[in-house]
């Protein structure tokens, strides 16, 4: 019965949505793209938040530096986490440069500051200089996601090439730990660091036997810093693995087949939006209490 006490009860109209028929779902058209592929040219087009997320001010005044956030999960991030009110640096590829301004352009509607920085995170020197820009151009660094990562699949083990297996190593972890090593000796107590792994750390596919290697060693080295920014400096180490997330890895590192079927296989039978991750890496910033 209507509780007549209560008349919110009575008008809240409030419905629910089925989280398998939230996005798009496979078969999705077949396509191929160069790596490091563009955002501008998935079909069907990700989400990243541009509608779909809306903030509440949980990060007012703070400072992120992300890798990686010229599209996937590193725009979702950045998008989101100016929506909550911080404000961005982030790096691409000098040849994600659209993709980047785009990203750009849509923090900046959010009234935030978004700086993009062009170069090659493998370098402990870049991430040195990346970490002084933060402070010197935004005056603090609060938050860091070690979000950059590069995969390809390959069917068969002795068609890796050995240099791209160092690439690998040194895109997805290399990057992280230089990329730490800079951030955490100048971040206060309260600050945070997120690391992407993946659920290929734990679940490996043998297609992608390098990037899953590199994943798992980053799951290792999370917990590894972890106790030891904590204890030594206050600032929370979190990892965040996803599975399947429609991004331009995908059509840029699968062949077309794959890409028609891509996130099938999962319990919602799609992969997930770039947005839907992003929202577990504000969780695990605003667990941080406000300095």
């Amino acid at each position: 019965m209507p509780n007549s006490s209560n008349p919110a009860v009575e008008t809240n109209t409030a419905t629910l949505t089925d989280p398998r028929e939230r996005f798009a779902k496979p078969p999705f058209p077949a396509q191929q793209q160069a790596p490091p592929g563009s955002s501008r040219e998935l079909k069907p087009p990700a989400d990243y938040g541009e509608n779909s997320y809306t903030g509440h001010g949980r990060l007012k005044g703070r400072v992120a530096l992300i890798t990686g956030a010229d599209s996937g999960i590193g725009r979702a991030v950045a998008l989101c986490y100016a929506k909550e009110g911080a404000d961005v640096l982030f790096t691409h590829l000098k040849e994600e440069k659209e993709d980047a301004e785009e990203t750009v352009r849509l923090v900046e509607q959010t009234g935030r500051r978004a700086i993009n920085v062009p170069g090659d995170i493998r370098t402990k020197e870049f991430c040195r200089k990346l970490v002084d820009q933060a402070f010197s151009e935004l005056g603090r660094l609060d938050i860091l996601v070690n979000n950059a990562g590069y995969q390809r699949t390959y069917e068969k083990l002795e068609d890796i090439p050995e240099d791209e297996f160092d690439a690998t190593f040194r895109t997805n972890v290399y990057r992280t730990f230089f990329m730490t090593q800079a951030a955490l000796p100048r971040m206060q107590p309260g600050g945070s660091i997120i690391n992407t792994v993946s659920i290929e750390s734990f679940t490996p596919e043998p297609s992608l036997a390098p990037y899953a290697a590199t994943k798992a060693a980053l799951a290792s080295l999370t917990k590894s810093i972890a106790k030891m920014a904590m204890e030594q400096r206050g600032v929370r180490v979190n990892g965040v693995a996803p599975g399947p997330v429609w991004t331009p890895f995908i059509p840029s590192t699968m062949e077309p087949e794959k890409v028609k079927t891509f996130g099938q296989n999962t319990t919602f039978k799609r992969p997930a939006m770039p947005v839907e991750q992003a929202g577990i890496f504000v969780f695990w910033r605003a667990m941080t209490p406000a300095m």
